[in-house]
């Protein structure tokens, strides 16, 4: 008690030094604070527990004709602020219910902009807001945005190159020391650092609407900087999505002069915390007021991953209406809610409002109605963002369940304007939308709760073509990707391989790790549109483990974090909507035992159904089994898992 009233002390001085005064924002707690510096040049820094997570950093906007926010500024008496509210996750990845309490403050000086920071309990946050002329659109030249972290710190960083920013951020995570990092590379959001000390912190944004995306360089020592995609105001074809810039404008954002700017974000807590954390989420721009009754999250089966590849059966596989209706069979006798034609089910990538000659898709959409199960469809940005309205249009007629669309690769604020329109579009049609060859979600999921999940992650499609997705990768991206929103990784494979057995093969593919592992991803990874990548016919041959899988719900009412180590293990839980509970364990290339304490169940009898690894998992990663046990609430379970194991039980009560 003592310490945390030093703290609180400490935070609430207002200091004078060469001409800068000095502001401060505690959490409701009083574990983290928030201090900011005017003067010269607008600064903020962050300490957790009175230990440095962020020194104090640049941060500023430049306005054409307006000069720069946050440069030779002076403030009037802050505006406090304590909020304490309970917001409900329409389509819930983490909570349903979800408690936003913080302290803010925000500084305006004389003029029209000011700028708000917040403090919760486990991160920070800040944004530039503007009231300029009613009317006028302004020119965002550039933004500033520091991250100067302590000497030693470690980052999760992409290795980005390409000076447009053309990327499908899909990049396979390696952690560096930032002090070495150089400045050759950038690395998109979000981004995970360890502080000396053992700290977590993730740095992402949200309320990213109208607005490029962020992106960090390393620059001199243990500093990030901001970086943004010029708008893109021309661009070539090199093919049938893939652009050449030939026009780039001469600011960041055209924009009205009227609005709030996206949250410049920072996550903090140990690796356990950061599971559970959903600012995220709660910093988003609120849900568009409507009727948002017919949304319905699932899980979806995949042909692509196969290749299209079923077998045993009398028909020749391939993009057919038998084949399809194959797929509707099984997901109807397993209970999935969608199947997706993916690339391919389309006159041409081009044109896709027909059908190849050989896919009846009505007959297809009709039967799978019949069968409880809805048809999603992929599409490619090119044709959709010249003709989207006509092309959701069809769809609707149609009765198409939702839209995969793909390959946007561009990061500029008309693309993030793209995405927008089409959630919208979407919505007012009821489809549902997958973003794939996407940047990370960014606040679009909860403003419309219809932008279902994204991709933005190095996934389960490189099985085919690489070893990196591998369980040492998929230790890495709950602390990483993850922790901006949604995820589309598309686990589910039946053939699965030891690190030594592993090969990528295109048409045959397998993953790396344990049939259980496969089984934990299910629940660890948030999407509330989840892929089984598997064909079928794998899966028929497996019916334990597609049982098993096709049990488990895509959204959830609560999660509980128990321990977790990135890039080595977690163990969490999570609550379903008919009072069920899921936990797993996940682990690298280590086995590990861990132990669950059951005190998060409600107290009470539970029949647990366990899929955990064989004995014989870490020669045959296919080796699992299935036992059922009674466990009363705060009993402890031993979680035994073999090398790129797993480990899954579903608690029902008695």
């Amino acid at each position: 008690m003592k310490k945390l009233i030093t703290i609180i002390a400490l935070c609430a001085l207002t200091a004078v030094s060469l001409g800068a005064r000095e502001y401060a924002v505690v959490s409701p707690d009083g574990s983290l604070c928030i201090r900011v510096r005017d003067g010269r040049q607008l600064m903020w820094s962050v300490t957790k527990n009175g230990e440095t997570v962020m020194e104090f950093s640049a941060i500023s906007l430049e306005l054409k004709d307006k000069g720069v926010l946050g440069a030779d500024c002076k403030f009037d008496r802050p505006r406090r602020v304590y909020r304490n509210d309970a917001l409900t996750a329409t389509v819930p990845t983490k909570n349903r219910e979800i408690r936003d309490c913080y302290n803010q403050m925000t500084l305006k000086p004389i003029g029209d902009w000011a700028v708000a920071f917040r403090a919760y309990d486990n991160g920070a946050a800040y944004r530039f807001m503007t009231w300029l002329e009613d009317g006028d659109e302004v020119e965002v030249k550039d933004e500033v945005s520091e991250w100067n972290l302590p000497s030693g710190t470690k980052a999760y960083w992409a290795n980005e190159k390409n000076p447009d920013y053309i990327t499908h951020a899909e990049a396979f995570f390696k952690e560096r020391v930032i002090d070495e990092i150089g400045t050759d590379t950038y690395a998109y959001l979000p981004i995970s650092v360890k502080t000396p000390s053992g700290l977590r912190a993730v740095i992402t944004e949200t309320a990213l609407l109208d607005y490029p995306n962020m992106m960090l360089r390393a620059g001199n020592g243990g500093t990030l900087k901001a970086e943004f995609p010029h708008v893109i105001d021309e661009y070539e074809m090199r093919n049938d999505r893939d652009v050449t810039v030939t026009k780039l404008a001469d600011c960041i954002a055209r924009t009205t002069g009227v609005r709030a700017y996206p949250w410049r974000v920072l996550c903090v807590g140990s690796d356990k915390e950061i599971l559970e954390n959903t600012l995220a989420w709660q910093l988003a721009a609120p849900e568009r007021p409507g009727d948002w009754s017919w949304l319905k999250p699932g899980k979806i089966s995949w042909e692509w991953w196969s290749g299209i590849n079923v077998f045993g059966v009398d028909f020749k596989a391939g993009v057919n209406t038998d084949t399809y209706k194959y797929f509707i069979d099984f997901a109807a006798k397993f209970g999935l809610e969608y199947i997706l034609l993916d690339e391919g089910w389309s006159a041409s990538t081009l044109n896709i409002v027909e059908a190849q000659p050989d896919l009846d898709l009505k007959e297809l959409i009709a039967y799978g109605k019949s069968k409880g199960v809805g048809v999603v469809l992929w599409t490619l940005w090119t044709p959709m963002i010249a003709d989207l309205e006509h092309i959701l249009d069809v769809y609707a007629m149609w009765g198409v369940a939702g839209i995969k669309v793909d390959f946007m690769q561009m990061q500029d604020q008309n693309m993030v304007n793209f995405y927008e329109r089409v959630a919208k579009e979407c919505a007012r049609r009821h489809l549902l939308v997958d973003y794939h060859g996407a940047y990370k979600p960014a606040g679009l999921q909860r403003t419309y709760p219809n932008a279902m999940t994204f991709e933005g992650v190095h996934g389960m499609e490189h099985d085919k073509d690489s070893a990196d997705i591998s369980p040492d990768h998929d230790m890495v991206l709950p602390f990483t990707r993850m922790v901006a929103g949604p995820m589309d990784y598309t686990p589910g494979a039946v053939n699965n391989a030891t690190k030594d057995d592993y090969s990528p093969l295109w048409y045959h593919p397998m993953s790396q790790g344990t049939r259980s592992h496969q089984v934990a991803l299910f629940v660890t990874y948030e999407s509330p549109l989840m892929m089984l990548c598997d064909t079928p016919s794998k899966y028929y041959q497996a019916p334990e483990f597609a049982k098993y899988l096709a049990k488990i719900p895509t959204v959830w009412e609560k999660t509980v974090a128990h321990e977790a180590v990135a890039g080595e293990y977690l163990l969490i839980s999570r609550k379903t909507a008919d009072g069920r509970w899921y936990s797993a364990g996940l682990t690298n290339w280590d086995g590990r035992e861990l132990t669950l304490d059951t005190s998060f169940l409600e107290e009470g009898e539970w029949t647990a159904t366990i899929h955990r690894d064989g004995i014989n998992a870490d020669t045959w990663a296919e080796d699992y089994k299935i036992e059922t046990l009674t466990v009363e609430a705060g009993d402890e379970l031993p979680v035994k898992m073999a090398k790129g194991g797993g480990w899954v039980a579903e608690f029902v009560k008695k």
